[in-house]
């Protein structure tokens, strides 16, 4: 605490100086005619053809990233959210009483200039500056040397002193508008209907997943944060809307690594009279064609490796991958305990409380995902870990799902969704059976079990009819990820979960 009090003490000093000056440091409001970037952009424009054009006067504001004081002028660096310009002052030009404010300036505070551009010796576009006003003092200092926040933990703790410093950072996250707008277009030229539905939620349901549980006073209940946004968005399908789509946060109660946040943002749509082989073609099309609009191409580097996004990517089914990979054919293994068994068998750890479900996919996180770098489809599970897809038309023990892998990493999701009612009752049914016998076991163990619950109502709106369907999900904080070559979930999130100190 002292270390910090020298730090801000020069500049409370600096604070107050301008304020018996009668100045104020925090004004509400300046006029600016031009960002930095336009303003280049304008003296280029003008200067072009005649290199004598005379310049209008315009308005600039920004942060102060740098100050070099030469007798009786001064250059200033100022930044905007569009860049960096140079400022020029004078003592001549100012007069010396507001030339003798400048030293009451800091790095990190706010100026807004008022002037004429012109060209350096050097050849830099810069404001000969007529007049000056403050508009917002800083209290603490810029990260040391403005050569760029370094500490880790404190770039995600304070993300605005690391996108002030580095700029890599900000253009990660302007990517990552662009991505999320190009995902927008894509959907809309399609005909999807952009909608909203529920963070907050009676049932919880859509994936299998822990969910964060709140409560509401005037209902007096429980309620829970959304783990999917699937339910719902197939009430719609129900209801008459043929494609809708939603990116939006959904919350997982559960771990945190370069690949989880407890809450990521999700796309989910679903399109009537489609099935999971139409929704593999828009998915491939859509990652090729949001790369090749926002990178310019459809080739990119993530992790060293060159990845081809151009369609058709590689389609695997699981049950030939497992056995590619490990030598398991989980039809051999009808039970969980035999699957158990037989992976212990190979040295593996195995969680007692996990179905023969979750074994399965730990076999595919552990022996098949990771060498996935290319785009593929693994295609065609086995039903008990797809209880909202439909049966595999061609072998009933499996469903019609798939799962989308770039990178070694799981992109989208994606079943020919169960529209049987009675089906689905049946299969709620026998999962509530299985969660009963998990919940059992969690007691013993001290440890609860992901389990999904049963949404009534939603089997209610099912009975009403539904169509054919295909529905995706996709995680957009990964495929931001992907283009733009970040390892860890947290480079591509503002402000990703952190433990508080």
């Amino acid at each position: 605490m002292a270390g910090q009090e020298r730090i801000e003490k020069p500049r409370l000093e600096k604070l107050d100086d301008l304020i018996k000056r009668g100045i104020n440091p925090y004004p509400y409001k300046f006029y600016r005619t031009h960002t930095n970037l336009e303003a280049v952009e304008l003296f280029r424009k003008l200067t072009e053809t005649d290199p004598a054009a005379t310049l209008p006067d315009i308005s600039l504001a920004g942060r102060i990233t740098a100050a070099r004081f030469m007798g009786k002028a001064a250059f200033f660096d100022i930044r905007d959210g569009s860049g960096k310009i140079q400022l020029f002052l004078r003592r001549d030009d100012l007069g010396d009483e507001k030339y003798e404010l400048l030293h009451d300036l800091d790095l990190g505070d706010f100026l807004g200039a008022l002037g004429k551009l012109f060209k350096t010796r050097s050849g830099e576009i810069t404001l000969e500056v007529a007049d000056f006003t403050v508009l917002s003092k800083s209290i603490l200092p810029l990260p040391e040397k403005w050569h760029g926040l370094v500490d880790v933990e404190k770039r995600y703790r304070q993300r605005y002193l690391d996108l002030i410093s580095n700029d890599e950072v900000k253009r990660i996250f302007l990517t990552r508008s662009q991505i999320i707008t190009a995902i927008r277009r894509f959907m809309d030229d399609r005909g999807f209907i952009e909608v909203e539905t529920p963070v907050l939620q009676p049932t919880f349901g859509g994936a299998l997943a822990r969910p964060f549980t709140t409560y509401h006073h005037s209902l007096d209940q429980n309620l829970y944060l959304r783990i999917a946004l699937e339910l719902y968005l197939k009430r719609l399908i129900i209801g008459g809307f043929d494609k809708v789509y939603e990116i939006s946060r959904v919350f997982r109660n559960e771990g945190i690594s370069v690949k989880h946040n407890p809450e990521f943002t999700m796309m989910e749509s679903y399109e009537a009279y489609a099935d999971y082989n139409d929704v593999m073609q828009m998915t491939e099309d859509m990652v090729s064609t949001v790369a090749a609009e926002v990178l310019g191409a459809s080739e990119i580097n993530f992790g060293g490796e060159i990845i081809k996004l151009e369609p058709p990517w590689r389609r695997l089914p699981l049950r030939q991958a497992l056995m590619e990979k490990c030598g398991i054919d989980f039809m051999d293994y009808p039970s969980a305990d035999t699957l158990r068994a037989r992976m212990e068998s190979m040295g593996m750890k195995v969680d007692p409380l996990k179905d023969r479900g979750r074994l399965i996919d730990e076999l595919l996180s552990t022996y098949v995902e990771p060498e996935l770098k290319q785009p593929t489809f693994i295609i065609d599970y086995p039903i008990e870990m797809s209880p909202l897809a439909k049966k595999h038309r061609d072998d009933p023990r499996l469903v019609e799902r798939f799962e989308a892998f770039i990178g070694a990493m799981e992109l989208a999701n994606s079943f020919s969704e169960l529209n049987d009612p009675r089906e689905q009752r049946e299969r709620f049914a026998s999962q509530k059976s299985e969660n009963a016998k998990l919940i059992m076991l969690s007691k013993l163990a001290s440890e609860m079990p992901e389990i999904e619950q049963i949404d009534d109502d939603f089997i209610t709106a099912m009975e009403h009819g539904m169509p054919p369907t295909g529905g995706l999900g996709m995680g957009i904080d990964r495929l931001v990820m992907l283009l733009t070559d970040k390892q860890s979930i947290r480079e591509v999130i503002l402000f990703p979960q952190l433990k508080t100190k």
